[in-house]
Formats: structure tokens, sequence, C-alpha cells
């Protein structure tokens, strides 16, 4: 079967030949699993970049490695390289050319991934956790971005022990995204800066944040003329921020809308409110996914500000997703993100990462 073409047959509503299926809680979309997932909690996915022949789906854990795998168009995954920290890995990215992948752990490092030697190297240091790990191809320079919990953002050249710049923040990185010329940071106590990157990164502005609770994610997406304009920005309750950065009305342009919440329209019960854990917009469609800790998946339109599709529950948290490179698949990891505290852990839970077709789902209802 082709998994990234249009997938039909019987029991696809739910109910399969021989009644109900559905009491496979931990794939009610019945989307591909992907071979030998992490043994721990998944904390970030990146797809290798339209540089590369072919899908590599990149994938971190608090089982301190990171893993790799091709992904053929039938959809089979094959496992490909894995390596290895010294404490849980909290983000991933890759160089523009797919050469290289970067990884940013709790052990206060940052590595450099060789795929075609399989060898890694340090590359930066911090005195905390490093939350976020972006590269950054501009004209005139390279490096990566590594945001911590010691309140730092650092840049580094990937040869050097010391880094080009260190700029101070003023609380530890929760998350951050770079799309050149362009990074932006949510910070710990509601922080939110936006850096430009050109010549050289500096801080450009920052902003009061849009939202009343906890930064979780942050996404940044671009115009028409494919230029960074603005993001989207989740939090702890359930609501994503759409956020420009110099729009013409911001009263008007700039608005919040609820998500990952139970019972939605029942007022007379108190509702269920979920973190959004991860948001990631459609490389082609310039529309987004949402992921949260209620365990489900929504696509959204921000332009016609509506909802596109939301998936049936999982029976864990979802805690990361991304796109591939042309937006054909959709994938997502389902893992305990302690969101309920450690009376909610189960460790016999398997972790599980999916692949979606996201082709048709993701598109805007109507194409003006």
């Amino acid at each position: 079967m082709s998994l990234f073409g249009t997938s039909s047959g019987f029991g696809a509503g739910g109910t399969g030949v021989f009644g109900n299926t559905t009491t496979d809680s931990h794939n009610p979309m019945k989307d591909v699993e992907v071979t030998s997932p992490p043994d721990d909690s998944i904390s970030c996915l990146a797809f290798s970049p339209p540089t590369m022949p072919g899908n590599f789906l990149i994938g971190g854990s608090w089982a301190n490695d990171v893993r790799c795998w091709e992904v053929q168009d039938n959809g089979q995954t094959v496992p490909k390289a894995q390596q290895m920290h010294t404490g849980p890995v909290l983000d991933v990215c890759w160089s523009d050319d797919g050469s290289k992948v970067f990884t940013a752990s709790c052990d206060k490092t940052a590595k450099m991934w060789d795929l075609n030697s399989n060898q890694a190297m340090q590359i930066a240091q911090h005195e905390g956790p490093i939350r976020t790990i972006h590269w950054i191809k501009a004209p005139n320079y390279s490096c990566v971005m590594t945001g911590s919990w010691d309140k730092t953002l650092k840049f580094w050249d990937t040869r050097s022990p010391n880094p080009m710049m260190s700029l101070q923040m003023p609380e530890r990185c929760y998350c951050a995204d770079v799309v050149y010329p362009m990074a932006v940071v949510a910070t710990a106590e509601r922080g939110l800066i936006v850096y430009q990157l050109e010549n050289q990164p500096s801080e450009f502005r920052r902003i009061d944040s849009p939202l009343k609770h906890q930064h979780r994610c942050v996404s940044i997406f671009k115009d028409k003329q494919n230029k960074p304009t603005g993001f989207a920005l989740g939090s702890i309750e359930g609501r994503v921020a759409i956020h420009y950065i110099n729009p013409p009305n911001p009263a008007k342009d700039n608005f919040t809308f609820k998500c990952h919440r139970s019972n939605g329209t029942n007022t007379t019960t108190p509702q269920d409110i979920y973190a959004v854990n991860a948001i990631s917009f459609h490389p082609v469609h310039g529309t987004l996914a949402t992921v949260g800790s209620d365990g489900r998946f929504s696509f959204w339109d921000k332009d016609a500000r509506t909802k596109l599709k939301t998936s049936e529950q999982l029976d864990q948290p979802i805690t990361a997703c991304c796109f591939n490179h042309n937006g054909n698949i959709f994938a997502y990891s389902s893992s305990y993100d302690w969101s309920k505290g450690h009376e909610y852990y189960n460790p016999q839970k398997k972790n599980y990462i999916f692949l979606r077709n996201a082709a048709e789902e993701l598109k805007p209802r109507n194409k003006k």
C-alpha cells in the first residue's frame, strides 16, 4: 500500500469487518507506526530537509537517545542509527544540507551528529540543560543556536569550544524557533523575545505575552513571499496565540484560540484543559497542526480562523509533531508527558511515533 497516496479499505471509519476495532486506543487514527520507537517519552521530532533525497526522521527521547529512521514511500520505516547523550534529549534539528543532526540535552551539552560517518561530537556547553537547538544559515555565516535553562542564548560555529556570541535572556528558555532572518524565544515567566539574524544575531523586540499562562511551544509562520512574518505560541492552558510582528492592524490581526480542551460546548460540567505540546506549520499550505496532552492532534487554518480536523483521542498525550519537507507526511509521537504527575505514569505503556498522510487534510477549505 502506498502510505502517501490515498488510503481506503475496510474499517476506515473505526469499525472493522468483525465489529468494533476502536478498542485499539493507542492508534485510533490507524496511522503507520514507526518501527523501534524510543524506550522512554519522546521529546522531539524532525524530518530531513528538502536538499536530501528521500525522507529521514529524527526523534529524541528521555531515554537519552536520538534515533534516525528512513521513511520509505510505501510507509515502511527502517531504523538507521542512533546516538546517546548522558541525559534526556530535549531538542533536535538538521543542518540545511541534511548531512548533520544537532542534538540538545539535559546533560548541558549539544552535539553534532555526522550521519555519513555516524560520529557525534560535542559542539556546545551550557551551565544548565539545553532546551532548544536550531541551525542558522545566513548568507555570511552559519551557526547553531542553543537556548538553555541557564538563561542564555548561545551561537556556535561548531568548530570552536567557545560560542561566537552569548545573549542574556530574562528567564529560562522554554521553546524557540528560527526561520532566517528571524528567531523567536519564549521563556519562563511568559517572556517573549524576537531576534533578527542578519549580519549577526541581535535582540529585535521584547513582546508582552498574548497568553496568560506558561509558554510551551512556538512556531514561526511565513507570508505569501515566504518571509517570516509572525509566530504561533502555545501555552499549558489549551490556547494558541497567532501573533504578527508588524501587522497592519494589531488589534484585529493578532488573536488567540482555545484548543485541546474537553467537552467544549457543555458549560454545565467543568472543562478539562490540556497543554499544547507542539505546533507545526504545513510547508506548502501554511495551515498548522497542534498536538496536546489530551492525546489529540488538530489541524487549523489561521487565515480563515477555522479548525480543519481533530483526531480521535489516543490513550496517551501527544508530545511532539512535524511535517516532512513537502508536507505529505505528518509525524506525531505518543508518550507520557508527566502532565498529570507521577501517579499517572505507567512504565508498561509503550511510546509510539505515527505517520499520517497529510497531503489533503491540511488544504485550506476555500482556496482563493
